[in-house]
């Protein structure tokens, strides 16, 4: 990280002065167009740049993958372009070192004198920046500043470089031009260098007792496996000579070599240490068996769902979140003929249909991206009917690489870049077209593409810098399933109970995801509990709850977050509607709600009654 840039924040101070400076940059950031804000450079000098827009920088200097992904690793920032992330424990240190000097100077700011939109910016830095220093203070663990993959173990079915990097350099890595490449080249260097850093990690948790459940190793040794085979066989070197065609260089035997000389000895060592850990570890699924457990899921939680709700309270809300829903759907399933047995159970056989299968092969999966695609079609044609200012919504639809899919959810979603030149992306899960309905394609492409992940994304990427970068899961994931509530509301499922009920045990799905969850950290249930419990109540099919429940117990709280963020926005929906009567327009919430941008949930309730207010 640039040293020049930590001096000048260790020396600057937030004067009135700094403050209608930061005022007047802050204006002038949302002024330019997209694609050109990546061309502002920060200055070194105290009040002649936004506060935000530094703290914004020097996150991103953490995180170059992130302002590659962005689009802003261009200009006096091209030099991200071939960096990657620290992730040893001296790169943690110095992103800890960081937060707490840039939360310092925000606290020091007097919030009664800025405008609304850059005091909600500042709640967001200080809210993400003091959630991640709790984390950084705990014993081990992965903390996301601003994001959502908060997890104890460094290296698992979902974590970890192995996975991280080479989805990221064949995907959001652009190759354009010699120069990408050979930036490209500079970040297959540099993953050896990951990959070590977390192993140190990983060898420093495990010694103070940390090991994850044994079948979330056996996962992650497969996985890890896998990749060493692509690795050896050239995955990595082929996904930039495949894009390197247009410019000369031996692209490909250069980056054969870096990775056989460096990374796969570096993959070699994490599967050496997992391996070890497995000879060690229990079928112990939850945190309250780790050391200093309790403590960490604690924290896991309410950065999760950015409250001080308790494990209990979350357990029993999930409860009566799912009771309610089973009610909506038990008259649908009456009316086509399923009357016998329990909700989840009537969900299961419509579920084992054949009609609302897919077929388990190329020409199934094909289908199931078609079907998506068809559905995120007809939904945008309904926006205008639920937003004033429509983005474009860019957006691909991919399959998730081999080696990451046995691990990994059904799917999941996120914006392009600001600069518009890389679209957002719906990764599924197709592996095994099981994990997936005719019912619920619909509303998993509202989920996680358009209005979902993808469509909010984009509001936020025209906001300040800073507010691209920080997220929270409860506005993130609460959205999603906002989106899919919109989704039905704009009529996807008109003369459709089939899919209504698709998208209704969907919202049961994260109801069930909070029982589970806390009883699995907070309870002592088991694995197998956990699965049995979730398809049972749900009637979801056992190897996409398999996958929902180990990746609750390596991401522990997160799943929380989808329910507890959709209840409260719902909430302040009806407190609007309350408030404003005849004036209220569906349109306007909204707008207010997503152009408000990623918040922690009390920030969320200022935003909608400043908006209330003002209506």
């Amino acid at each position: 990280m640039n040293s020049d840039h930590f001096d000048a924040m260790s020396a600057l101070s937030l004067s009135r002065r700094d403050t209608l400076a930061f005022l007047a940059a802050g204006s002038a950031t949302l002024a330019l167009p997209a694609y050109a804000r990546d061309s502002v450079a920060p200055s070194s000098t105290p009040g002649n740049a936004a506060p935000l827009d530094r703290i914004a920088w020097r996150l991103l200097q953490s995180d170059p993958e992130q302002a590659t992904s962005l689009g802003v690793d261009k200009g006096a920032h091209a030099r991200l372009r071939a960096q990657l992330k620290d992730r040893s424990p001296a790169g943690v240190a110095r992103i800890a070192a960081m937060l707490r000097e840039d939360l310092q100077q925000v606290e020091a700011v007097d919030a009664a004198g800025l405008d609304p939109a850059t005091r909600t910016s500042m709640a967001v830095v200080a809210s993400a920046y003091r959630t991640a220093l709790d984390g950084f203070a705990l014993p081990y663990g992965d903390v996301a500043v601003g994001g959502w993959r908060n997890t104890p173990y460094v290296v698992i079915q979902n974590v970890g470089a192995y996975l991280d990097t080479p989805r990221f350099l064949d995907a959001d890595h652009p190759v354009q031009n010699s120069e990408d490449a050979e930036a490209y080249l500079a970040r297959l260097a540099a993953m050896a260098g990951q990959l070590d850093g977390e192993l140190e990690r990983m060898r420093a948790a495990g010694a103070m007792g940390l090991v994850p459940p044994d079948v979330l190793l056996d996962r992650t040794i497969t996985q890890m496996r896998q990749t060493i085979t692509g690795a050896r066989r050239g995955d990595l070197a082929q996904s930039l000579a495949r894009r390197a065609t247009a410019f000369p260089g031996d692209w490909d035997k250069r980056a054969q070599q870096t990775v056989t000389r460096a990374v796969l000895p570096a993959l070699e060592r994490q599967l050496a240490e997992l391996e070890a850990q497995r000879a060690r570890a229990t079928s112990d699924a939850g945190m309250r068996a780790r050391p200093q457990g309790e403590a960490y899921y604690a924290w896991a939680l309410r950065a999760a769902t950015t409250t001080a709700r308790t494990p209990d309270e979350v357990h029993a809300l999930g409860q009566e979140e799912l009771a309610a829903l089973h009610a909506r759907m038990e008259p649908i399933l009456a009316s086509l003929g399923y009357t016998k047995g329990t909700v989840g159970e009537r969900m299961a056989a419509l579920g084992r249909d054949p009609r609302f299968r897919f077929p388990n092969n190329d020409a199934g999966r094909a289908e199931i991206i078609a079907l998506m695609q068809a559905k995120i079609a007809f939904i945008r044609t309904r926006l205008p009917d639920a937003f004033r200012t429509l983005v474009p919504g860019r957006l691909e639809i991919r399959r998730l690489p081999l080696a990451e899919e046995a691990g990994a959810p059904n799917a999941y979603g996120g914006p392009g870049s600001i600069d518009g030149s890389t679209p957002g992306k719906i990764w599924l899960n197709l592996g095994d077209t099981d994990r997936h309905t005719r019912f619920s394609v619909a509303t998993l492409g509202f989920h996680e593409g358009i209005p979902g992940h993808v469509w909010q994304g984009e509001y936020a990427n025209r906001l300040p810098l800073v507010r691209s970068v920080l997220s929270f899961n409860a506005y993130s994931e609460g959205w999603a399933l906002y989106a899919e509530q919109l989704g039905d509301e704009l009529g996807a499922y008109e003369d459709d109970p089939v899919g209504r009920l698709g998208y209704l045990q969907s919202l049961a799905f994260r109801a069930c995801r909070m029982v589970v969850d806390t009883g699995l950290h907070a309870r002592g249930w088991t694995r197998e509990r956990a699965i049995e419990w979730f398809a049972s109540s749900n009637g979801s099919g056992v190897p996409e709850v398999t996958a929902e429940v180990e990746r609750y117990c390596s991401w522990p709280g997160q799943a929380c977050g989808y329910k507890m963020g959709h209840s409260e926005i719902l909430r302040q929906r009806d407190r609007a509607k309350a408030k404003l009567g005849t004036r209220y327009d569906l349109r306007d919430f909204d707008q207010a709600v997503v152009e408000g941008g990623n918040v922690p949930l009390d920030v969320l309730a200022e935003n909608v009654e400043r908006y209330v207010a003002n209506a």
